[in-house]
């Protein structure tokens, strides 16, 4: 938890000196931005937690994985038995069970919820690991859902969201503003918000 809260807080410290230096260098005045802050906050943050909320679903639509409620061979059936050794060895509820169709060698976890998550390994892992090699991976997943890994990483990215929101909009005015001069009434023209989109899927790639 402390080391949650301590990279929470300095991911937030760093953001807003990254910020502070932006914004001289583009000549704004942060002390004006108050309104725009509320906004990205809101937005990126509530982007963040719902991706959140909706991890499991996601993840299971993505991938394609099925949940195992019924073991069908003795492979699914390790697999079971020892993700529910682990989770219980790690103080938590036991996790849905996943195994998707895929070549590579990956596994994952996810959720909002420690007693909650789900755990999704694709068949790639179970056929060329072997079960000491797989039991290590699934201890790994276990111990990011018992961490709350994916929790921090969705604060973190609510922080880096109101970053780029607020970024995008402080540049692209700028970039707006040179492109057209001084617009009769001040007000954005279409472009304005054609340059905030791109400039947030650029910036957004970098967060």
């Amino acid at each position: 938890m402390f080391t949650r809260i301590a990279l929470f807080l300095a991911t937030n410290f760093a953001v807003l000196i990254l910020a502070s230096i932006v914004m001289s260098l583009l000549g704004t005045d942060p002390s004006r931005m108050s309104g725009l802050l509320v906004m990205a906050a809101i937005f990126g943050f509530g982007g963040s937690l719902i991706s959140l909320l909706l991890s499991k679903w996601m993840a299971k639509r993505s991938t394609g994985a099925v949940v195992i409620t019924e073991p069908r061979n003795q492979t699914e059936r390790w697999l079971l038995a020892t993700v529910e050794r682990q989770a219980k060895a790690a103080g938590i509820g036991m996790p849905e069970v996943a195994v998707y169709d895929g070549p590579e060698i990956n596994a994952f976890a996810t959720g909002a919820n420690r007693n909650n998550a789900l755990v999704a390994v694709s068949t790639g892992l179970l056929q060329n690991m072997s079960e000491d090699e797989a039991e290590a991976v699934l201890g790994h997943e276990i111990a990011h859902v018992a961490n709350g890994d994916m929790i921090t990483m969705a604060l973190l990215q609510g922080v880096l969201n109101t970053f780029v929101i607020v970024l995008a909009r402080v540049v692209g005015g700028v970039i707006d503003s040179a492109m057209s001069g001084n617009r009769e009434g001040g007000g954005r023209g279409f472009a304005y918000y054609i340059i905030v989109f791109v400039l947030e899927m650029v910036f957004g790639l970098f967060a």
